[in-house]
């Protein structure tokens, strides 16, 4: 009998919830010109940027995974451009920027990331795992053409992940720095699992800054200005420096992040655990 009402019971559970997804309607995306030839569309995962060629469409980011999203995502495309989607741009591996890459890649379309995203996927704990990139670059750099536009990627070192890519659009003087930057109160993740480093993100921000753009969109949140990036990076920069100091001092690992001040950054940093961080700042800031 209690097995019976048990199996009733999550049969319930179940009708409930598949109700609740039905009620909550296809997901709300909106679209907003960011430059000429290059939009922005919000919603339902980390922001997508859709650029604009002669015959075709470069889209960066292909949002949670789920078919919903995905074709509303494609309804959003589509009103930017009655184009063919040729090449997804991937920055990163984790699923609200790479949830689509099956459907992508079912569609026909190139779906394009650094290499190390291939080993982070491998390793990724989340229900639904990205599918796997179709082609990938090593190295630094890397130049994609299309229609008479020119869109670079970097890939400057470990920051959010290992596999993160940087994608500057030259003509525009536009860079889309997913999310190696964080927009208002909330803080930067550096995912250690994925090859993450806080330590050797201000690094990255460095060489972004070396870049000629003027307009910066985060992996969420609103559009920001150059002097935008270079005010993250004095905050990371800050935020490193306490806590490579905390360590010089002996601060013990259990106590290190409350150690660290933050109230002044506008935001806390995001960890899964402090022990890949700490065994970082003491390879760079020995005890004394």
């Amino acid at each position: 009998m209690t097995s019976k009402i048990l199996i009733l019971l999550t049969a319930l559970a179940a009708l409930a919830s598949a109700q609740q997804k039905k009620d909550a309607g296809p997901p709300v995306l909106t679209v907003q010109q960011v430059k000429p030839g290059l939009f922005e569309i919000t919603g339902a995962g980390a922001n997508t940027e859709v650029r604009v060629t002669r015959d075709s469409l470069i889209v960066v980011d292909g949002k949670l995974p789920g078919e919903q999203i995905y074709n509303a995502l494609m309804q959003q495309i589509g009103s930017i451009g009655k184009l063919p989607v040729k090449t997804l741009i991937v920055t990163q591996h984790h699923e609200d920027h790479a949830g689509n890459n099956d459907r992508f890649l079912a569609a026909g379309v190139k779906v394009l990331a650094h290499r190390n995203q291939l080993r982070d996927l491998a390793t990724y704990k989340v229900e639904h795992v990205p599918a796997l990139p179709n082609e990938t670059y090593s190295g630094g750099s890397h130049t994609v053409k299309e229609g008479g536009v020119t869109v670079q990627l970097y890939h400057f070192g470990r920051g959010h992940t290992d596999g993160d890519s940087v994608v500057y659009f030259p003509d525009l003087k536009v860079i889309a720095l997913s999310d190696l930057i964080t927009v208002g109160s909330t803080g930067p993740r550096a995912d250690y699992e994925g090859g993450g480093s806080f330590v050797e993100w201000p690094a990255v921000l460095e060489k972004v800054l070396k870049l000629d753009f003027d307009t910066c969109i985060p992996g969420a949140g609103d559009i920001l200005t150059k002097a935008d990036v270079a005010a993250f990076k004095v905050k990371m920069d800050t935020l490193v420096s306490r806590a490579r100091e905390a360590v010089r001092s002996g601060v013990p690992k259990d106590q290190l992040m409350a150690h660290i001040r933050t109230d002044d950054l506008g935001w806390a940093p995001r960890l899964a655990s402090v022990d890949p961080f700490y065994a970082e700042l003491q390879k760079t800031a020995p005890q004394k």
